[in-house]
């Protein structure tokens, strides 16, 4: 089975021009896969990680290793919760966020083999609901929906109707909304709701026996609690009805099983396996976008890739079918990400196209240092001092280390912790610096807001929408506002 897809993957998907898939240029990033579980280089890990994640401010960390198509080493590091001390091991239960979408994916393409759903026929004409007054909606696929080219947000707005910006199918648009719709019409015609269903085609095929959509009471037994930024215990959601973009509960080790299914082909027709690692739609330079999976193009040739985010859980996964090699990790942390590009390096190795387009912000970057030790700074001599620190910064450090984010990301953290006029401080320092930024009103009225004072709430989100009339989040405070203010 591993021969024969590897074997359909190297014809079917091409390495892009420019990149070699053999030589001496490729031969570097060819090793460090070929001996990414030699002794020597699983000793390193044990090392780095813990590193890396005391540098990231991260809590706990499970990760798992293919290699040759098998699980070769799983681990964990870290704690579950930072109030316990328990440790995390590799069959700790994390939130998958959107490692959802690509096994959500792989049981729609099982219901194409079986001419249940067809790629091609408008989700419309399987199930009739008007998911947006937009009549455009009854053009969109299937294979739009996992291609994310629906033309949906992300997630529509918490007021008013969700929206479609573009044309159905004619570019990339990253859409959880997406895979809800595809969601609820796989469910009508299945007549299955989505645990069911992914119980029978995905979770028990593969034997991924702690992995659900929906919470189940023995997760809780081995459940890495979410954390803040600061390391703090967060509120656990655990969902009673699954959604597919983002609900899935699982294991490095359960979801190591299932990337190894889709490295192989297993359960899938040789061209449906094929149509899923076949780019649909180019999203950056080197990055495309299959059939509920990204793709990377690099010195190490293609490989298949995905994210996870929900806030305080964040992971991350990357294969290379052709060499039946892939990672997958996961976090309890909000600072998740902050060593993404530092356990590629430490793993696979090469630059990756796909961690530069999702551009998060890393552990040892000049602006998550300098925000860090503004942060401390307010924790241990207050906010005044850490105002002056940034100061005496600004004139001792390299402009790259600070933009408008720096202090919005401070003032937002200490807003979610209750902080409201240290918050205020950090956001009004924020529009004195860039006064001709629409983001650093809006930020500052939204503090206003939460510290009940409406006037200058409304000025400052008048401000921001007069510097972006386009800032649909203002103008909709705005309405909020003037209303509550009209009812005093």
């Amino acid at each position: 089975m591993r021969t024969r897809i590897r074997h359909l993957f190297v014809l079917a998907l091409p390495v892009v021009l420019g990149l070699q898939a053999c030589g001496q240029e490729a031969s570097e990033p060819f090793q460090r896969l070929a001996t990414l579980t030699s002794p020597e280089r699983l000793a390193e890990l044990e090392q780095v990680i813990p590193a890396l994640m005391d540098s990231g401010g991260i809590t706990g960390l499970a990760m798992a290793i293919v290699s040759d198509s098998a699980i070769e080493w799983s681990r964990g590091f870290g704690v579950k919760s930072s109030e316990t001390g328990e440790p995390v091991d590799e069959n700790s239960v994390f939130e998958a966020a959107s490692l959802s979408k690509p096994v959500f994916a792989y049981a729609v393409l099982q219901l194409v083999d079986q001419g249940i759903i067809d790629l091609d026929t408008p989700i419309a004409d399987y199930y009739d609901y008007e998911v947006t007054e937009d009549e455009r909606h009854k053009r969109i696929t299937p294979r739009m929906v996992l291609s994310h080219t629906t033309g949906f947000p992300n997630w529509r707005p918490r007021e008013g109707q969700l929206t479609i910006d573009f044309d159905p199918g004619t570019e990339f648009r990253y859409s959880g909304e997406g895979f809800g719709y595809l969601q609820l019409a796989v469910m009508d015609v299945t007549d299955e709701t989505l645990q069911e269903l992914t119980e029978r085609l995905v979770f028990e095929p593969l034997g991924m026996t702690n992995s659900s959509y929906i919470w189940d009471d023995r997760f809780e037994e081995n459940l890495a609690l979410p954390h803040g930024t600061h390391s703090e215990v967060l509120e656990k959601r655990r969902p009673r009805r699954g959604h597919a973009a983002a609900s899935l509960h699982t294991t490095a080790v359960d979801f190591a099983r299932f990337m190894i299914a889709v490295m192989n082909g297993s359960g899938l027709s040789d061209s449906t396996a094929v149509a899923m690692l076949t780019p649909q739609v180019q999203v950056d330079t080197g990055v495309t976008w299959g059939l509920g999976i990204g793709i990377q193009d690099n010195e190490a040739g293609r490989a298949l890739w995905h994210w996870g985010d929900n806030v305080a859980y964040k992971a991350y996964t990357l294969t290379f079918p052709e060499h039946g090699v892939g990672v997958v990790w996961f976090t309890n942390s909000e600072n998740g990400q902050t060593i993404l590009e530092s356990m590629l390096a430490h793993t696979v190795g090469s630059a990756h196209p796909a961690a530069a387009w999702l551009d998060y912000e890393q552990h040892d970057s000049p602006k998550r240092q300098v925000r860090e030790t503004l942060a401390a700074t307010i924790d241990e001599q207050g906010v005044d001092a850490a105002i002056a620190l940034y100061r005496e910064m600004k004139e001792t450090q390299p402009p790259e280390a600070f933009d408008e984010y720096v202090l919005n990301t401070l003032g937002y953290r200490l807003l979610r912790s209750d902080r409201v006029q240290e918050a205020i401080a950090i956001f009004l320092l924020n529009v004195e610096e860039y006064p001709d930024a629409s983001n650093p009103y809006d930020s500052l009225g939204e503090a206003y807001a939460e510290a009940g004072e409406l006037e200058l709430a409304i000025a400052n989100y008048e401000k921001s929408v007069e510097l972006d009339p386009e800032n649909t989040n203002g103008i909709a405070a705005l309405q909020r506002l003037r209303a509550r203010l009209a009812e005093r």
